[in-house]
């Protein structure tokens, strides 16, 4: 069996109670105090994340906008030096090879963040369709990413810098060479939690010391140190996609509800445009869709949905929400019946279960 790849946080895990599992091929924690707890946090206070498994590229040369635009779904002419952009890179089949955010460093210096299982794939991809002055780099092994999300996270990753007024990086924007208590880091407002927050990128090395850093300057805040199992119920109930769930190569960007992301009216002939501005216009043939259940069960990934004996889709993630306490999903469906208030069955353990179709996110964070 393969040794599992470990981040250079690894260490920090037993200092704060954490418990690992296999995940994509990472030894990454599941959770510290108790995911219901940390999910808790995440949505009151802040919580703190090691997505270090999590991909880097950097994408450089004169030719890089041309080549990022034949690539992506999104259109990059549109980002400004310290911007970020959520994309997807497609097939000409119009499956999803993965969703990534691109960084605009300047021009000509892009960076591409993709998720960690795609990252050799992803590589391979943007490589087999390289063009002249573009130079690819992959740089994964050599950064730490950390995410620190929830209500109080600007005011905590604040206590660490006085070169950067962290008020002025707003949604989807980031400062690079930030000065976080001697570590040199790019920091941006970004996240998967549904939540206000920031991804901060700094050297493999640097990562424990910041890790530390950010712990004890959280400790009047209530930080806590979070897994993944409250990540991915804090990303579900935010209605944010999750390669290999929502998206596969199986399943297009306007079938996930990422249209937004697909600029199908770009100039460039981006890989996917034909299936995906078909799809725009005359509407996918499934879509995901949010479910409730109406029968006591958990819809789980992968479980099939029914309406009468007419098998219509399946599960691609559920759980009892945290913060709604009620039993939901996502689930991909025919496009037959993805109307509000559609009712289906849901196949658990061997019984079919009432579920209705509902508006989607679940959750939304309060305005301030």
């Amino acid at each position: 069996m393969a040794e599992l790849k470990r981040t250079s946080l690894h260490e920090v895990y037993k200092e704060n109670g954490g418990k690992t599992i296999d995940f994509g091929g990472w030894e990454l924690p599941v959770q510290f105090s108790g995911i219901k707890d940390e999910h808790e946090t995440v949505r009151t206070k802040v919580g703190l994340f090691d997505v270090s498994h999590m991909g880097e590229i950097e994408v450089k040369g004169p030719e890089s906008i041309a080549f990022l635009q034949r690539m992506l779904t999104n259109d990059v002419l549109k980002l400004k030096a310290g911007g970020a952009q959520y994309t997807a890179m497609c097939y000409e089949n119009g499956g999803t090879v993965d969703d990534l955010i691109v960084y605009k460093k300047s021009e000509g210096d892009y960076l591409l963040v993709v998720n960690a299982a795609n990252i050799d794939k992803d590589f391979n991809w943007l490589q087999t369709n390289l063009i002249e002055d573009v130079e690819l780099i992959n740089i994964s092994s050599d950064i730490s990413q950390l995410a620190l999300q929830g209500p109080a996270a600007e005011k905590v990753l604040q206590k660490l810098t006085e070169n950067t007024d962290l008020s002025e990086i707003k949604f989807f924007t980031f400062r690079e060479n930030v000065d976080l208590d001697g570590i040199t880091a790019l920091v941006s407002r970004t996240g998967y939690t549904g939540e206000d927050g920031f991804e901060i990128y700094c050297k493999s090395e640097d990562g424990p010391a910041l890790w530390r850093k950010l712990l004890k300057a959280g400790k009047e805040e209530g930080i806590q140190p979070i897994g993944l199992g409250a990540r991915d119920t804090l990303r579900f109930e935010a209605n944010l996609a999750l390669y290999g769930q929502e998206l596969s190569p199986d399943i297009t960007p306007i079938e996930a509800g990422i249209g937004f992301a697909v600029k199908t009216d770009k100039e460039a002939d981006f890989i996917g445009k034909a299936v995906l501005s078909e799809q725009k216009e005359k509407g996918a043939p499934r879509k995901i869709v949010g479910i409730e259940m109406i029968d006591r069960g958990i819809p789980r990934h992968g479980y099939p949905v029914y309406s009468r004996d007419e098998l219509i889709g399946e599960i691609t993630t559920g759980t009892q929400s945290p913060s709604l306490q009620k039993n939901v999903g996502l689930a991909i469906l025919n496009k037959d019946y993805i109307e509000l208030g559609t009712e289906v069955e849901v196949e658990i353990r061997s019984k079919r279960l009432k579920a209705q179709v509902v508006a989607t996110p679940f959750y939304k964070r309060p305005k301030k």
